[in-house]
C-alpha cells in the first residue's frame, strides 16, 4: 500500500516503521509545517495528527476518496458530521480511541464485567488513566471508550467526571507522567475487597501495529468501521 501519514510525531514515526517493515510504502507525510499536499498516488491515509486537524485531515481524505483511518482523539464533536459526509461520498473511514489489539480486547473484558457488576450496589466503579506528559487531552479516548462501555452496561452509572463524581458519575482521575505510554485501570471498590482489571501498553508499538491493520483491512471498502469489524470481535 501507499501510505500518507497525516502527523507527524512519534506515533506517525512508529507506524512508518512498522508499515515498511511489512512492506508498505509511506509516499506522503503531514505535519504542523507541512503547507501545500495532494493525495495523488495514495492508497489510505493514517491520522495521528492532534485534535484541531484532525477533522480536517479526515474529511480532505473522504472529499479525495482516500480511505482514513484515524487515531487522534479529542475531536468527537464532530464525528457524526465525518459519518454524514463519509456516507455521502462512499468513502471509507474507521476511528479508533485506541488501535492496540490488546485495548481493543480489554474493552470488551470491560463490557462485560459491567454487566456482571451491575446491580451490586456494595460496589462503586471508578478509572484511572495515566498517559506521557504530551497528551493533549484529558482524559484520553481510550478512558472515554472505556466509560461509555460501563455505562451501557451498569444501570447506576450515568456519565464520567474528572473530578467531584456525583453518585451516578464515574470518577476519572487522569495522570500525566514522563515517557508512558498509557495505563488504563478500572476499579470496583466495596468496603470489604477491590476488584481491578488494567491494561498497561509497554510502548507505541501495539497502537501503531493496529493503526496498520486496519487500514490494510479498510482498502477496497466502502462504510464506517471499528477495530472490532477489523478484529471480527461480536
Amino acid at each position: 500500500m501507499r501510505i500518507a501519514l497525516l502527523g507527524y510525531g512519534r506515533m506517525g514515526k512508529a507506524i512508518e516503521q512498522i508499515a515498511i517493515n511489512r512492506g508498505h510504502e509511506i509516499v506522503l507525510k503531514v505535519d504542523r509545517k507541512t503547507k501545500d499536499y495532494t493525495f495523488s498516488n495514495v492508497d489510505v491515509a493514517i491520522d495521528f495528527s492532534i485534535p484541531t486537524t484532525a477533522y480536517q485531515n479526515i474529511t480532505d481524505c473522504i472529499n479525495n476518496n482516500i480511505p482514513v483511518v484515524s487515531g487522534t482523539t479529542g475531536w468527537l464533536e464532530d464525528y457524526d458530521k465525518v459519518v454524514a459526509l463519509c456516507n455521502e461520498k462512499k468513502g471509507a473511514f474507521i476511528y479508533g480511541s485506541n488501535f492496540s489489539i490488546g485495548v481493543n480486547i480489554f474493552f470488551e473484558l470491560n463490557a462485560y464485567l459491567a454487566k456482571l457488576m451491575n446491580g451490586l450496589s456494595s460496589y462503586n466503579v471508578s478509572m484511572e488513566e495515566i498517559h506521557h506528559t504530551k497528551k493533549l487531552d484529558a482524559p484520553s479516548g481510550t478512558a472515554i471508550s472505556l466509560a461509555d462501555g460501563i455505562i451501557k452496561n451498569y444501570d447506576s452509572k450515568k456519565s464520567w467526571v474528572l473530578e467531584s463524581p456525583a453518585e451516578e458519575d464515574i470518577e476519572i482521575t487522569a495522570k500525566r507522567i514522563e515517557d508512558v505510554p498509557g495505563t488504563h485501570t478500572i476499579f470496583y471498590k466495596s468496603e470489604v475487597d477491590t476488584l481491578t482489571i488494567s491494561h498497561e501498553a509497554h510502548n507505541r508499538q501495539g497502537f501503531a501495529l493496529g493503526a496498520v491493520l486496519a487500514s490494510e483491512w479498510l482498502v477496497g471498502k466502502t462504510g464506517v468501521y471499528t477495530m472490532k469489524d477489523v478484529l471480527n470481535i461480536k
